[in-house]
């Protein structure tokens, strides 16, 4: 894989925003209708990608997959018929997991049921009460600011009873059975940084993958977030303790606000040095966190009784941007050009990923490169020909370094030495001994 076997980043960016704006309209929740077609519209874009359905009631580590929630019509009006929030509008208008009602309440008995921000009036919250039954409505603080003192009715159609949680993978083999994870979630309603644009640079990165001659294996995880990665990990823990050796939580990564990486517990395995390395080179500057500002599914891959080589990649992390978690994050918080970003900085990572290795050079001394053509013919000051990639990928390849190793010692992107490694294997300059 060298570092132009690529598709068109430009127009897997637009593709990957019309995703988005196919998938907003869904109610998706951690179960329910909403969640399942969301899989079937990625397993419509990605061959081989299979759904699972666990049962509710299946246990899984400490956790119990929960009743299934799904909605048919909510709303909360007042006596004239006018409504304060309204599900077929805005999916966030309703709390998520309320049960059904259908109630007459006054003003001050509705209060703690109704949820907005005063820090931002314009904003409808996104709020859930997941493991706790109850039900409430999520509004504007500006909408709510109109309400006065009266009879409302608040009315949820919905059932919540046993059923199934469901969530996807695929499986893309390589010559290898070692494997690498990229996981995000599919559980949120209506907003596109937080809950969109995982999915959509993920689906993009499959569908190249599948076109490349791979090295590894690439395990690609759409979950519900936390139940989802427990549930999944509760059936796959064994086989990824023992073939994974680098992973990437991916969410939030549609915005051009910013590159952030939140490092995996220990914040030294395989993937933190890859996400690092390539955002150093790709980016410059980046946001790192460390995992005390976990908040999304690295809290399951990076537990102490799991412990999988997991970093977290996103654009402006989760949590940090002012429209996070509110009907705020639509479609014009991302666009094609930071999805684009994304996929890039992703599509990097796997191209080290497949390139690292120990190498070992054939020849004592310095091989006479111009009679294998690896010298330009003339090579004068001012030529502007590079040849210090050939000389130190030779130089340290001892065996004992990967080809990481020795393009962070150069202080160089590691897509420097893919053209020279490939041209010294066809010589026979350089042997490979093992992945890293």
């Amino acid at each position: 894989m060298s570092d132009h076997d690529h598709i068109n980043n430009g127009v897997i960016g637009d593709e990957m925003y019309d995703w988005c704006r196919d998938l907003m309209p869904l109610n998706r929740s951690i179960t329910g209708n909403g969640l399942r077609e969301t899989l079937v519209y990625i397993q419509d874009r990605l061959p081989n990608f299979t759904i699972h359905e666990i049962a509710s009631g299946t246990p899984a580590f400490d956790w119990v997959v929960p009743d299934e929630w799904n909605v048919t019509s909510a709303y909360l009006e007042d006596e004239d018929g006018h409504r304060f929030a309204d599900f077929s509008v805005q999916n966030l208008h309703l709390v998520g997991y309320s049960t059904p009602i259908d109630t007459w309440m006054t003003w001050e008995d509705l209060q703690p049921h109704l949820y907005s921000l005063e820090d931002k009036p314009t904003a409808i919250p996104y709020i859930t009460s997941y493991y706790q039954k109850g039900w409430g409505f999520c509004l504007s603080h500006d909408e709510r600011q109109k309400m006065k003192p009266g009879r409302y009715r608040a009315f949820v159609d919905a059932s919540l009873k046993p059923g199934h949680l469901s969530y996807g993978e695929l499986i893309i083999p390589g010559k290898s059975p070692t494997e690498v994870l990229l996981s995000t979630y599919i559980c949120h309603p209506s907003m596109a940084n937080n809950e969109l644009s995982g999915p959509a640079v993920v689906m993009a990165l499959g569908r190249w993958l599948a076109k490349q001659k791979l090295k590894h294996t690439y395990r690609l995880v759409f979950v519900p977030e936390t139940i989802g990665s427990i549930v999944y990990l509760s059936r796959n823990l064994e086989h990824m303790k023992n073939k994974t050796i680098a992973g990437f939580q991916i969410t939030c990564v549609g915005d051009e606000r910013a590159y952030s990486y939140l490092e995996s517990r220990l914040g030294n395995t395989y993937a933190d040095r890859i996400l690092r390395h390539v955002l150093h080179h790709h980016a410059g500057n980046y946001d790192c966190y460390d995992f005390t500002n976990r908040g999304s599914d690295e809290r399951q891959y990076c537990s102490p009784g799991v412990n999988l080589p997991v970093a977290t990649f996103c654009r402006s992390k989760f949590g940090t941007y002012p429209e996070y978690h509110t009907s705020l994050d639509d479609l014009s918080i991302i666009s094609a050009k930071g999805l684009q970003g994304s996929f890039e900085v992703l599509q990097k990572c796997i191209q080290a990923i497949e390139t690292d290795a120990h190498f070992l050079a054939t020849i004592p001394c310095e091989p006479h490169f111009g009679k294998y053509d690896l010298y330009p013919k003339i090579d004068t000051v001012g030529s502007g020909v590079d040849i210090r990639p050939l000389r130190d990928l030779y130089a340290y390849s001892d065996g004992e370094h990967t080809v990481l190793d020795i393009a962070e010692r150069m202080n160089r992107p590691i897509s420097d030495y893919y053209d020279v490694l490939e041209r010294l294997l066809k010589c026979g300059l350089l042997k490979p001994i093992s992945p890293p």
